[in-house]
């Protein structure tokens, strides 16, 4: 099973500290010693070399030439930008409303060339109707206790984003289990609709629309956590906590891997919209 994403950017963070501690170490100083150069309290440093608070850029810097090893120091910032950058926790990310946060992607999915998505929880927000959307979002505001009340506009602005599957120059693998067809997310209506999208969107030239049975038999892999790879370069995992940006070009190849497991596992086409079809009656 890949690491926990959450642990993998703790791990980051870690591997700066440590780099520091070392630097620290080698200069031999001890750690009031480094704070008294820093003009800082030795507190400071403890919590900075057990990972405890993130380094700043200028904390790097002073740092670096406390330990008179300067040559170090911007290769250090990029590396911990880097780590703080992977764990973005979502109260950070939609503290001006959900509406935002879509919008905020607009561009970089029209740069995005492949999109691999796999999902074992909900239908993947290139797919969404609007009236799903809204129902995933207001739950997600209620749950999150958000000052701004905008899953309405949000859900408007999540389909509006999502217009790029019509672009050209973009490509679309999604896989879902079949379990994310039978969540009611959404009343009846808003269910049948959204699985009524799923049967057109599928069809499409540009997506490739795959369903993991869940009557599957000797299933080699099991659900992992919903994430999107965006053209080899970032993997997107969704916690209940945050979003982990994935950079490190091993853990990509992991969920590469597990994405193609996953997606053998998955039927297409006329066997993809009979599951859906099923859903479609279960809901009665």
């Amino acid at each position: 099973m890949p690491v926990s994403p959450s642990s993998a950017a703790q791990a980051a963070r870690e591997a700066v500290a440590g780099r520091l501690q070392d630097l620290r170490k080698e200069a031999g100083l001890t750690i009031v010693e480094l704070a008294h150069r820093c003009g800082w309290h030795y507190s400071k440093t403890s919590r900075i070399e057990n990972a405890l608070t993130g380094p700043t850029a200028t904390d790097i810097r002073k740092w670096c030439e406390a330990t008179r090893t300067q040559d170090q120091a911007q290769d250090l910032v990029v590396q911990s930008i880097n780590a703080e950058s992977m764990y973005r926790e979502w109260r950070h990310q939609i503290r001006r409303g959900q509406k935002q946060l879509q919008e905020s992607l607009v561009q970089f999915y029209r740069d995005t060339e492949l999109f691999r998505v796999y999902s074992s929880t909900l239908v993947p927000g290139l797919l969404q109707t609007e009236g799903y959307a809204a129902a995933v979002l207001r739950r997600a505001a209620r749950f999150r206790d958000l000052p701004i009340e905008d899953s309405a506009e949000a859900a408007r602005a999540r389909v509006e984003r999502s217009r790029v599957i019509h672009e050209q120059g973009h490509r679309f693998v999604i896989v879902v289990e079949e379990s994310v067809l039978r969540y009611q997310m959404a009343d009846s209506d808003a269910m049948a609709a959204q699985l009524g999208h799923l049967l057109t969107a599928g069809a499409l030239p540009a997506v490739s629309l795959g369903i993991v049975p869940m009557a599957a038999r000797e299933r080699m892999r099991w659900p992992d956590e919903t994430f999107s790879v965006y053209d080899d370069a970032l993997v997107s995992v969704e916690l209940v906590s945050a979003e982990v940006n994935v950079t490190q070009p091993s853990e990509i190849a992991l969920y590469l891997k597990a994405f193609e497991e996953l997606r053998r596992l998955a039927v297409y086409g006329a066997e993809a919209r009979a599951l859906i079809l099923r859903a479609i009656e279960a809901l009665g």
